[in-house]
């Protein structure tokens, strides 16, 4: 079964058939860099994250394309406001991404262009449609001509003459028509600008997305995607710049990801009602982040709560709980002979990885994926607790479930830390939280231990009950006994 892609071209699901065989070709479109990213950012990368190792997963030679918008307005207001020059503030806020997407495990695309390193591209795209007709000058601003365009408001499904009734009914700028938009702005006092055949200035911010995609993907290629707030008019825009210039189809499959709300609204930083990628991570591990953003389907709106991201770290935890339990059993000496429990072991092994990847090449569901990582951790800790461990061959099949749960985990960024490191820092995390003294419940379990040996089982039941009322939960072990914060 090939993958299927929900297409917000077409409004359905279809089978991807790449332009080339055996590759893809995607461009995703990237931050402008001005402050520092919020976890709507984060969902938009770590779902194309997660999409580009899928297909990498899948065996595909995949070119991934994601830009920076390195000159707008926002960076020129911010250079004015510090006193600095827009290239200072654009690179400040690249480094910052880095530092963000790295700690996140966001694996570098395949070229990450700026769209001041493509101003010649950018002025002959332009020249192309003036010369077709589809733009014009006024002012020393050039503006792209909606009404010369057909096919405007196909990918949001909305009509010209019905955009046209909210929009103001006076030209502005020079504009013939309130919708119109800008390919070319004329540099103003203290702005940065480059030279071109209509005056100094600087490209708009729809034409650079158009131009670098086609650049290194060429004329028409497979995926485009972004955040939901894109599709208009910034990928609209995208769409009637590359198709007026070509006359060929752009983009094959659009997706689009759906926001991050906070009490049911949008977050943004427009809204002031946004939390950076940073203050999750100084209290989150960056795979809980990952978890909890790929526990919906990307195309569905997400309801912030840190309720929500401690759900996500209690749930990873188990995963890193039984792999390094995994760990452990695997160094232990196995009985001969073979266990009843083998096969059906074996069968629902078999059958989550089956149903893991048919969820993910249902247009990418990673929540349902995630649910049938569920099922296989069940079916093995049911497998220890039963103790099929124990037999050579369970030994083994649980070494094979286990390095399957972290090939999984691979394509959603998770599971990359040692178990045991990912265990120790989630402990100290929770004990400085529940200000727990390690040594306090050390004690006790060695107290414990005493009346366990006495056979003094009620006071050894005491101890562990006052654990509990603690947030301590112990694990008797053939190796001794541990504990972690509830």
């Amino acid at each position: 079964m090939g993958i299927k892609i929900y297409n917000t071209l077409t409004r359905k699901k279809s089978e991807f058939i790449p332009i080339e065989n055996g590759k893809v070709k995607m461009y995703v479109c990237g931050v402008t860099v001005y402050d520092l990213c919020h976890i709507g950012h984060a969902r938009s990368v770590v779902v194309f994250d997660m999409i580009y190792r899928y297909f990498l997963f899948k065996g595909f030679d995949v070119k991934y394309v994601r830009n920076f918008t390195d000159v707008d307005d926002k960076i020129i207001n911010r250079a004015i406001k510090e006193k600095k020059s827009a290239d200072e503030i654009a690179q400040r806020y690249i480094n910052e991404f880095y530092k963000d997407m790295d700690a996140l495990l966001v694996l570098r695309p395949t070229v990450e262009p700026r769209a001041t390193q493509h101003i010649p591209q950018i002025i002959e795209s332009i020249k192309g449609l003036i010369d077709k007709g589809f733009a014009y000058e006024s002012n020393g601003n050039i503006y792209f001509s909606v009404e010369k365009f057909k096919d405007y408001g196909k990918l949001s499904r909305r009509k010209l003459d019905d955009m046209i009734a909210g929009a103001r009914v006076c030209t502005v700028n020079g504009k013939q028509h309130p919708l119109d938009f800008a390919l070319w702005k004329k540099s103003k006092p203290g702005e940065p600008y480059w030279h071109s055949p209509w005056g100094d200035g600087r490209p708009g911010w729809h034409i650079e997305c158009s131009v670098m995609s086609q650049f290194y993907l060429g004329e028409t290629f497979d995926i485009h995607g972004g955040g939901q707030d894109l599709i208009f008019p910034h990928h609209e825009n995208e769409i009637a710049q590359a198709e007026a210039l070509t006359g060929k189809p752009f983009v094959h499959y659009w997706i689009h990801n759906g926001f991050v709300k906070i009490n049911k609204e949008k977050m943004s930083k427009s809204l002031g009602n946004f939390l950076t990628i940073r203050e999750i991570l100084n209290d989150y591990h960056p795979e809980v982040l990952r978890f909890f953003l790929l526990s919906n389907h990307y195309r569905s709106p997400i309801d912030f709560s840190y309720d929500m991201l401690n759900k996500a770290e209690n749930n990873l935890e188990k995963f890193y709980s039984f792999l390094l339990e995994a760990e452990r059993i695997k160094n232990e000496k196995p009985i001969s002979s073979s266990s009843e429990l083998i096969d059906p072991f074996s069968k629902q092994i078999r059958e989550s990885k089956e149903e893991w990847e048919k969820a993910m090449d249902d247009d990418f569901n990673s929540a349902k994926a995630i649910g049938h990582l569920f099922s296989l951790l069940r079916a093995c800790n049911h497998f220890i607790h039963e103790e099929g461990y124990k037999y050579e061959d369970g030994q083994k099949l649980l070494g094979e479930a286990a390095d399957l749960i972290k090939k999984f985990g691979e394509v959603f960024g998770i599971f990359s830390e040692k178990p045991e490191h990912f265990i120790k820092k989630l402990k100290i995390k929770k004990e400085k939280s529940r200000s727990i003294d390690p040594a306090i419940i050390e004690d006790l379990i060695k107290k414990r231990a005493v009346y366990r040996e006495k056979k003094e089982w009620e006071k050894a039941d005491e101890i562990r009950n006052k654990l509990l009322e603690m947030g301590i939960q112990i694990m008797d072990t053939p190796k001794g006994t541990t504990w972690k914060v509830l």
